[in-house]
C-alpha cells in the first residue's frame, strides 16, 4: 500500500473508539439477555466482530502492528435472514474422510458381508456370494460399511475401519415448512440457503494448528468451536 493510500492516525483512533463502543453494547446485551439464544446478543456479537476487524486492518495498514483479537471470518456465512421463530428445520451434515488404510477397510467390510449377507445385498443391489462381494474393491467395501452402520457410529469408529477424519460441519437451517416425503431426495443440497442457517458447528484440524495442539491430542470440544 502506498503512503497516499494509508489510513490516517485519526481513522485508526476512530476505529479503536468504535471497538470500545461495540464492547459496551455487547456487554449490555449480555447483561440484559432474555434467553440462551437472544438475537440481541448475537447482533451485538456480530457488531463487535466487525468493529474489531476494521480496527485490526487499519492498525496493521498504518503501523504494521497486529492485535491479539481472533476475528471470525466474515465470508463463512452471510447474515441470517430467516424467521426469528423457525417452525421447521433442515439439518445438513458433511463429514470428510480419507481411506488411510485400504486393507483394513476391505477386511472389515468383508467381515460384515460374511456375517450379514443382507449388507452385501443392500450395497450391491443384488444378492451376491458374500465371500466375494468385497474382494479388492474399495468402492464395494464403502458401500457395505455405510450400508451397515449409521454415520455417527462410523464417525466414532473411523480408525477401526481404516478411515482418517477430515473436516466436518453441521448446519441447522430454518425452512418455511416441512418438506413432503421424497420431495428433495433427488437433489438434497440444492436448496441449502446460507442465509437461513440458524447455527453451525465445525470441526477442523486448522483449529488444532492454531492452538498448537499435537496430532495425537483430542479434537476440540464443542465449546471450543467457532460460534
Amino acid at each position: 500500500m502506498s503512503d497516499a493510500a494509508q489510513p490516517s492516525a485519526a481513522e485508526v483512533r476512530a476505529a479503536a473508539e468504535a471497538v470500545k463502543a461495540a464492547l459496551d453494547r455487547h456487554l449490555d446485551a449480555v447483561e440484559r439477555r432474555s434467553g440462551q439464544d437472544d438475537p440481541a446478543v448475537y447482533a451485538a456479537f456480530d457488531e463487535l466482530a466487525a468493529a474489531a476487524e476494521v480496527y485490526d486492518e487499519l492498525l496493521y495498514d498504518t503501523y504494521d502492528e497486529v492485535t491479539p483479537f481472533e476475528i471470525p471470518g466474515s465470508d463463512t456465512l452471510p447474515a441470517y435472514a430467516g424467521p426469528e421463530e423457525p417452525s421447521a428445520l433442515s439439518v445438513l451434515i458433511r463429514r470428510d474422510y480419507t481411506v488411510a488404510k485400504p486393507q483394513r477397510l476391505l477386511h472389515q467390510a468383508q467381515r460384515i458381508a460374511d456375517l450379514d449377507p443382507d449388507a452385501a445385498d443392500d450395497a450391491t443391489g443384488h444378492a451376491p456370494d458374500a465371500a466375494a462381494v468385497v474382494g479388492s474393491s474399495v468402492h464395494a467395501a464403502l458401500g457395505v460399511l455405510f450400508g451397515e452402520f449409521e454415520p455417527d457410529e462410523i464417525a466414532s469408529r473411523h480408525k477401526e475401519f481404516g478411515l482418517e477424519e477430515g473436516d466436518s460441519t453441521l448446519w441447522v437451517a430454518a425452512v418455511d415448512e416441512p418438506a413432503e416425503p421424497g420431495e428433495w431426495l433427488a437433489a438434497p443440497f440444492d436448496q441449502a440457503d446460507p442465509q437461513r442457517v440458524v447455527c453451525r458447528f465445525d470441526i477442523s484440524s486448522v483449529f488444532d494448528e492454531e492452538l498448537g495442539i499435537d496430532d495425537e491430542d483430542e479434537l476440540l470440544e464443542p465449546a471450543d468451536k467457532e460460534r
